[in-house]
């Protein structure tokens, strides 16, 4: 496609979109995606292009990669794959969006549907063997099934889920803003209403951020001038907020960063938009006073450029050491063009340096540009960031790589099961109490990445004060520092959050080894910041842990604490 073409279609989705010479009602034709083919997460400009170009539409999607429809037992273990692990097949294909309760165990949505199930460990404490259960459906709201793809999320810290929007909803792209809360000890949905006003009336793969007062933040994927609110999880009602404010006043693509400070970044993917520039924008959000303020500046342009047409932007991932890793989303489509390119903020000093390009081995022949246009990563507990990139936007196959404290990028193994038939927006990492990262890919089959370093010490919670006699069934207190974590985990930026960065509590009884885990609650505080945190929560055993001398843990974001010896009884 030429720069002239894309020009042209970017100019009409801008105007289908309402940003620029408004006039074009929002249609609802809504796209048709081929068998085989997972729907793509597309910003809004450029998906109400495709719309009115059908021709568009059919040459885009039939460049994208098939899925696999076999395959889906676990593969077999080789030297290549070795430090990913297959977990026991899911009950049904499409596994996207996975979540931590805050039980340890892990809730997936079979994407586009209204079928959610978990994933117990084994007595081990290990997700690969362990088992799959079916959970209570999405309910149907106003007449209408809600069965999202791309949708903002977040576990409360009152241990509920919440979802919300969806770019498509039941396989049709219609940027719903239906939502809902889910109670894991009810295992029953409920519906949550939208934020009033009309820019509320799509909030579709709308960017999300729990803050450190644990309070909800939301954007709206298509308000123009840009949206948020925050929701009061006793009365699911919504409360208007700041939203960011350079250049365009809009932030489809966006995605939302907890920092150490407990500000909010934003990268910006629209500045500039009007004279076909490249952004360079950050902002960032105090909820102190509910506005947005500059960031600074990236020393490159981190969003896809303009004449590529795609607005994606890639994950931003917060490591322990105070500084934000900024992935780009260069797809590669302007003559010479140079790699994706990263960027990293430090917070303390609110500056930003120039990172490594992303390594050019994507491609059939592994020599050509990878990127993150909709992609994963994942702050390891040894302080790597791992992370997946394909060429162009989600071209088959997908690799995967570490981005280190040292600021260098090495490719590592990929997983057995389907990388090599999958785009990186194909997949959703999510950060496991024990250590290891699973990975979801749309197939049946999630996989676990056992990072190569043990993890360090420094960013381990620290249990202050715990009863040393534990009852089974009884509620209690855990006080400590860094409960939290140093990070929220995984990170995507809009379309999925998957942040872990609250406390989980492990007991491991001393006789057998077995691995319990409790359910942690009422947070007092979500924040990030591995200097002065002091957190506590609430917890209970399950009725089936084993009783005797065992050894308690807290772990955040896969970091165990020191142990601490209890009864249980």
């Amino acid at each position: 496609m030429s720069n002239e073409v894309r020009g042209s279609w970017i100019v009409a989705g801008l105007a289908a979109a309402g940003l620029v010479a408004a006039g074009s009602a929002w249609a609802e034709g809504p796209l048709q995606v081929p068998a085989g083919v997972v729907a793509p997460p597309l910003s809004v400009t450029k998906a109400k292009y495709f719309e009115s170009h059908p021709a568009a539409w059919t040459d885009f999607v039939a460049r994208l990669p098939r899925q696999e429809t076999q395959g889906d037992a676990a593969p077999n273990d080789t030297s290549a794959h070795r430090a990913w692990e297959a977990v026991a097949a899911a009950p049904e294909r499409g596994l996207c969006n996975p979540l931590l309760l805050t039980d340890g165990t892990v809730m997936v949505h079979r994407c586009s549907s209204p079928r959610w199930f978990k994933l117990t460990p084994d007595i081990a404490g290990n997700y690969a063997d362990g088992t799959w259960t079916k959970l209570a459906s999405l309910p149907v709201i106003g007449g209408v099934q809600y069965a999202p793809q791309y949708n903002a999320s977040a576990v409360l810290p009152d241990g509920r889920v919440i979802i919300e929007g969806g770019e498509y909803n039941g396989g049709s792209a219609v940027w719903t803003n239906l939502g809902a809360i889910y109670d894991p000890v009810a295992n029953k949905w409920t519906p949550v209403t939208a934020p009033s006003g009309s820019q509320w009336s799509r909030i579709g793969d709308a960017q999300s951020v729990v803050l450190a007062n644990g309070s909800f933040m939301l954007g709206s994927c298509c308000g123009n001038p840009d949206v948020d609110a925050i929701l009061n999880p006793s009365t699911l009602t919504w409360t208007s907020t700041g939203a960011p404010n350079a250049g365009a006043n809009y932030q489809d693509e966006q995605g939302y960063t907890l920092l150490p400070d407990n500000n909010v970044l934003t990268v910006d993917v629209w500045t500039n938009y009007a004279t076909q520039g490249n952004a360079t924008n950050a902002e960032q959000y105090s909820p102190l006073t509910g506005v947005w303020t500059s960031a600074g500046n990236t020393p490159v342009s981190l969003p896809d450029p303009y004449a590529c047409g795609t607005f994606e932007m890639g994950p931003v991932a917060l490591r322990g050491d105070g500084t934000a890793v900024a992935f780009g989303a260069n797809t590669g489509c302007v003559q010479g063009a140079t790699s994706d390119p990263t960027a990293i903020y430090n917070i303390a000093a609110g500056t930003w340096i120039a990172g490594p390009f992303v390594p050019s081995t994507c491609g059939s022949g592994s020599t050509t540009q990878c990127d993150l246009a909709d992609a994963p990563a994942a702050v390891e507990p040894d302080g790597n960031v791992l992370f997946a990139a394909s060429s162009g936007f989600g071209n088959s196959p997908t690799h995967f790589f570490e981005f280190s404290p040292t600021n260098t990028i090495t490719q590592v193994a990929d997983p057995a099961a389907h990388s090599a038939n999958s785009g990186a927006y194909y997949y959703n990492f999510l950060v496991l109490p024990n250590g290891q990262i699973l990975s979801t890919d749309f197939s049946k089959t999630a996989e676990v990445y056992t990072p190569s370093r043990r993890p360090g010490t420094k960013w381990a919670p620290v249990v202050e004060h715990v009863s040393a006699t534990l009852v089974r069934g009884t509620t209690y207190s855990v006080r400590g520092k860094r409960l939290n974590g140093v990070s929220q985990g995984a990170y995507y930026g809009d379309d999925a959050q998957d942040a872990t960065n609250y406390p989980i509590v492990k007991v491991v009884n001393t006789a057998s080894g077995h691995v319990a885990y409790g359910r942690t609650v009422n947070f007092v505080s979500m924040s990030v910041d591995p200097k002065t945190q002091h957190n506590s929560a609430q917890f209970s055993l399950p009725a089936g842990v084993e009783t005797g001398a065992s050894s308690f843990y807290v772990v955040a974001n896969g970091i165990a604490s020191a142990p601490v010896s209890v009864t249980v009884q």
